[in-house]
């Protein structure tokens, strides 16, 4: 006689399918950063001192001297970016945070989106694209941990508060 399915056999069985399913997407997860990545020069001290959409001076070799720092490449026509932000905006309340919004229009563009979507992390233009062809960057969004100014930390696409978190914490 054939011994009846219980539960916890089920339990046990799905919660292995899903093991699985987490192990596979993390692996993908990591393949698309460093192929994402591949243009970013990890490691390499980037240079960064420029103005912010509100006429502060930033200089990302000093803000990163002594902690590190979230950087953030993103645009107002970029879709995922509209879901990665307000976790940024999130973090940026207790870790230091600087963003690059690129081809975004002006100033007074940047500072009306956001005002209305309620955005409090610092704000660069690189209107023309500049600082971001410098940077490698070829995806939006783009997240990096610099770390006494060099890159400690890459990743591209939608990210969750806790990823960036972590990968903060691990620089």
């Amino acid at each position: 006689m054939p011994k009846p399915s219980t539960n916890k056999n089920r339990l046990w069985h799905w919660g292995k399918e899903l093991i699985l399913m987490i192990v596979l997407l993390t692996i993908i997860s990591i393949g698309l950063d460093l192929w994402r990545s591949q243009q970013i020069p990890k490691g390499q001290e980037p240079i960064l001192n420029v103005i912010d959409i509100n006429g502060e001076q930033i200089n990302l070799a000093k803000l990163s001297a002594d902690k590190p720092i979230i950087v953030y490449f993103w645009a107002t026509w970029c879709s995922a970016c509209k879901i990665t932000s307000p976790s940024v905006n999130w973090l940026a309340q207790d870790y230091p945070t600087i963003s690059i919004a690129i081809r975004s229009k002006d100033n007074e563009i940047l500072k009306a989106y956001m005002k209305y979507h309620d955005y409090d992390f610092k704000v660069i233009n690189d209107l023309n694209g500049s600082i971001s062809k410098q940077w490698g960057i070829s995806a939006t969004p783009t997240i990096m941990v610099v770390k006494q100014g060099k890159i400690v930390s890459i990743t591209t696409g939608v990210t969750s508060p806790v990823g960036i978190w972590l990968r903060y914490h691990l620089a």
